[in-house]
């Protein structure tokens, strides 16, 4: 992702410190920010190539660690990769096989952009909602879980699904955000459970 926005400061200082892209970064301003890892969570990761937040990931928790994309994963040690599309069921029962109980689902994922805005948001609030839903199918009741997102029309829509399934959701632009993006993540922690269908509550 870096190279998507030319080299800059933030690219510059991940490739320095050995991260795979500058999206290290924000993944610790979200947990400096809201603690949503506990040092014994198993977490999975959707979209996770190239890596980075996986990075982060394995030094946050002594828990299991997982990461699934369309694509391969460059190995990261005492990190589970798997190769698959996260809505399928065969995908969702591998995961559930590898790692037990999950406790935290992260998704920094973001398609392909085609430049033409509400194309892209549309696909973005559709990968959002995947995420959301592989959360619900695969998630322990008290889990947490942060995703990317993009502002616009259809972001509150998102944001209100999230809110049926978890008892506290907020916002949160990061520092290491490109600047002019309207890039926003979505925090929302303590999972009401599989079965829980009723409204949430920003805290």
């Amino acid at each position: 992702m870096g190279s998507q926005w030319g080299k800059d400061k933030v690219y510059r200082r991940a490739m320095n410190e050995g991260f795979r892209s500058r999206a290290a970064y924000k993944l610790q301003e979200i947990q400096e920010r809201f603690s949503i890892i506990r040092e014994d969570d198993n977490i999975v990761d959707l979209g996770a190539a190239p890596g980075s937040w996986l990075q982060v990931e394995r030094t946050l928790t002594k828990g299991k660690v997982l990461g699934v994309d369309l694509n391969p994963i460059p190995s990261i040690e005492g990190v589970i990769t798997v190769v698959g599309d996260l809505t399928t069921p065969e995908i969702q029962q591998q995961v559930r096989d590898l790692v037990g109980v999950v406790n935290i689902v992260l998704c920094d994922a973001s398609p392909k952009l085609s430049g033409h805005k509400c194309y892209d948001q549309a696909r973005a609030i559709g990968l959002g909602e995947d995420a959301l839903m592989f959360a619900v199918k695969t998630m322990k009741q008290g889990g947490n879980m942060a995703m990317k997102s993009f502002q616009g029309e259809m972001f509150s829509q998102l944001l209100g699904e999230v809110r049926k399934h978890f008892y506290v959701v907020k916002t949160f632009h990061t520092k290491s955000t490109r600047r002019g993006s309207t890039e926003i993540y979505i925090i929302a922690k303590n999972f009401i459970g599989s079965s829980g269908d009723v409204e949430g509550q920003i805290q």
